[in-house]
């Protein structure tokens, strides 16, 4: 049974069922609006803390010893920036008609994301790949998610009538300001708070709870949930590992094409084809109204789930092979 439960919990994030959870809970269970109200302030709070404590953990040592890899560097933020919102683009053309209107913006957002750092690194440890340049890469790639994000969010999305200035302005009161006042505390603090994991880890699944909560609530308010479908979710679910499988072929065989050794190739592969949960759920919440940021969640829960399931097989299967090659 326990060998059981330890499978279950590997290829399943229970965090992600948590998430699911009150996503079913907040669609079938009407809550009061002064209830929403709460939620929604509590919201704004817990993601300004989020981006405080994390401006306080990150070492700028770190990053900047990490750019000295530059065609690494270069090549996984080129797939995070350019060749994800390139497919996310051409994918918005034709998947409005099949997924709705809000579904698809969830989609686009979604390509327009920064990689993730946890799951990053874990598995290119899992792999035996570079660890120290897939903890730069990714920890680079959410710094400058916090410009990049927006900025693309602005241009790419304003078009749809998603997002305009406002969202961006929030974004520097939100997410920017905190950030930079984290990184000035963080040579007094920046020992510290890494060494408190599991508070950091509350801080930033409670935030994202938290914010689902109050976006999915107020959709439900609003009868946004009215126009989505099972067969919508359904073709989200196929367009999601279909652009996974994508951007994993492109970022292994791009490596190879790029001369990179395998470590890097393999740090190329976890950091480049990763969407990060952890920042685009509270970016979300800052940049869209509440309504329309419940249903852009939906994309982002799905892919971060199958990202999770299918780099965990590959990080594995690529372990063995380095036991065996060795």
């Amino acid at each position: 049974m326990r060998r059981l439960l330890g499978l279950v919990t590997t290829w399943i994030d229970p965090f992600v069922v948590a998430l699911v959870a009150i996503l079913v809970l907040g669609v079938l269970v009407p809550v009061p609006a002064p209830a929403r109200e709460v939620v929604s302030v509590a919201g704004d709070v817990a993601v300004t803390i989020l981006f405080f404590v994390y401006g306080m953990r990150l070492s700028t040592r770190e990053v900047l010893g990490g750019l000295r890899n530059v065609r690494l560097q270069g090549s996984i933020l080129v797939a995070t920036y350019l060749v994800f919102p390139l497919i996310g683009i051409g994918l918005y053309a034709v998947t409005e008609s099949l997924l709705g209107a809000s579904l698809a913006l969830g989609l686009l957002y979604l390509t327009l994301l920064p990689s993730t750092v946890q799951s990053s690194v874990s598995f290119t440890s899992i792999a035996r790949g570079n660890v120290a340049g897939a903890l730069a890469a990714a920890t680079i790639s959410n710094v400058l998610g916090m410009v990049l994000t927006p900025l693309l969010v602005l241009v790419v999305m304003e078009e749809a009538g998603s997002v305009g200035f406002d969202g961006l302005r929030s974004v520097l009161l939100h997410l920017l300001l905190p950030f930079v006042l984290g990184q000035l505390l963080q040579p007094f603090t920046g020992a510290w708070v890494r060494a408190q994991r599991r508070l950091t880890q509350l801080v930033d699944r409670g935030t994202i709870l938290v914010v689902v909560l109050g976006a999915v609530t107020e959709a439900t308010a609003d009868g946004v949930w009215t126009a989505v479908s099972w067969r919508m979710l359904v073709a989200l679910l196929l367009l999601c590992a279909g652009i996974l499988a994508f951007m994993l072929a492109g970022t292994w065989w791009g490596g190879r094409a790029l001369r990179l050794n395998r470590a890097d190739r393999i740090a190329m592969l976890m950091c480049g084809s990763k969407k990060s949960l952890t920042t685009g759920l509270p970016m979300a919440a800052v940049l869209f109204p509440v309504a329309t940021a419940a249903v852009i969640a939906v994309p982002v829960i799905l892919f971060h789930q199958m990202q999770l399931i299918v780099c965990a097989f590959l990080a594995r299967h690529l372990a063995r092979r380095s036991e065996a090659a060795s």
